[in-house]
């Protein structure tokens, strides 16, 4: 558990729960392993992104209205309200500084454990990472997971990110602050996470699943010789597409990626484990895991004889914890947290 500030009495870690099993009537893929989490960030990596969502949400996290927010915003969601829970920066803002910061931690590690190394993916160009779903914790992710290298960074989720994003960029490109007692060796190694100019964020204010497959084509097709590593992550996005949007839109959804996609990008896949990502199929509503839907989906679509690619699965892991160090401070308590995770890559057949 994060320590709050100032330190309080800690309450007990989350217990590990079990991976969740498959079924004979709801198969799942195989994971490649279960429950071996990856390598995490070292600590002070880990605090410095933390003292970013610190700085970038001061004004809210000392709000005396944000316990009354965030209730507001839980309940909100369990109403599936999503226009009240997401629809004012200002309840944007409280969600960022309150369940924001964990994800990132997580998702950093992530990037930095699964993906190719920032450096040398965009060896020929820039890494493009698009984020379909989310805004504050790929945001820092991405930036962490940059290294210095360059890159751009797409958000594409229904709600107005946009405030959000400003707020994280300024703290991103800003060296952190130093005490006035700070030496001169502290003071010249003292730098931004990711200088101004080498991350270029956008937030595209769309509803992934009404954007035509033209329009994905424009966002996900890089211009010749450009050489840059593409991915693209639905981070707790793709059940709520399942679930919101159904089956049917959400096949046709994986279907554009997988047309707009440049030969060997990434898919990743981080969701809720188990049967609290499961969706409805067919007139008996017969329920299917998330995974299994998605890898299914991805392997129909490469069976068919006019499809010019191929998915790849190169991770899969059912149940993952992220555990956060109690070395770590925040102004306010976060928790743990437990994941699936899937990772696949394009490839697509050269024209003949």
């Amino acid at each position: 558990m994060v320590r709050k500030q100032p330190n309080t009495k800690q309450k007990k870690p989350a217990t590990r729960a079990s991976a969740s099993a498959s079924s004979p009537n709801n198969p799942l893929p195989t994971p490649s392993t279960t429950d071996d989490a990856p390598p995490q960030l070292s600590i002070p990596r880990q605090q410095r992104l933390l003292d970013l969502f610190a700085a970038a949400f001061a004004p809210a996290l000392a709000a005396p209205s944000l316990p009354a927010e965030l209730q507001a915003i839980k309940q909100a969601l369990y109403l599936r309200d999503f226009a009240a829970a997401f629809g004012r920066p200002d309840r944007l803002a409280a969600y960022a500084a309150r369940w924001s910061p964990t994800r990132a931690l997580c998702y950093a590690g992530v990037f930095r454990s699964y993906l190719p190394a920032a450096a040398a993916a965009a060896a020929g160009g820039r890494t493009r990472m698009i984020c379909v779903g989310g805004c504050a914790a790929e945001h820092v992710a991405f930036a962490s997971y940059l290294e210095g290298a360059g890159g751009d960074l797409t958000l594409v989720d229904a709600a107005p990110w946009g405030e959000v994003a400003e707020r994280l960029q300024e703290v991103i490109a800003a060296p952190p602050p130093l005490s006035s007692y700070a030496s001169a060796a502290a003071r010249a190694a003292n730098g931004p996470l990711v200088e101004a100019g080498r991350l270029r964020p956008r937030v595209l204010q769309r509803d992934a699943l009404r954007i035509t497959d033209a329009e994905w084509a424009e966002l996900l097709l890089a211009p010749a010789g450009d050489g840059a590593q593409v991915v693209v992550t639905l981070l707790f996005t793709l059940n709520e597409l399942y679930t919101s949007g159904g089956v049917a839109a959400t096949t046709r959804f994986l279907a554009a990626l997988g047309a707009a996609l440049p030969d060997a990008a990434l898919l990743l896949v981080v969701d809720s484990p188990g049967s609290y990502s499961e969706a409805a199929v067919g007139k008996d509503s017969k329920r299917y895991p998330m995974q299994w839907l998605l890898h299914h989906t991805l392997t129909e679509q490469q069976a068919g004889a006019a499809t010019a690619w191929r998915w790849t699965r190169l991770e899969s892991h059912d149940s993952l914890w992220f555990r956060l160090s109690d070395q770590l401070t925040y102004p306010i308590q976060l928790e743990n947290m437990r994941y699936q995770l899937h990772l696949y890559r394009i490839d697509k057949t050269p024209s003949t």
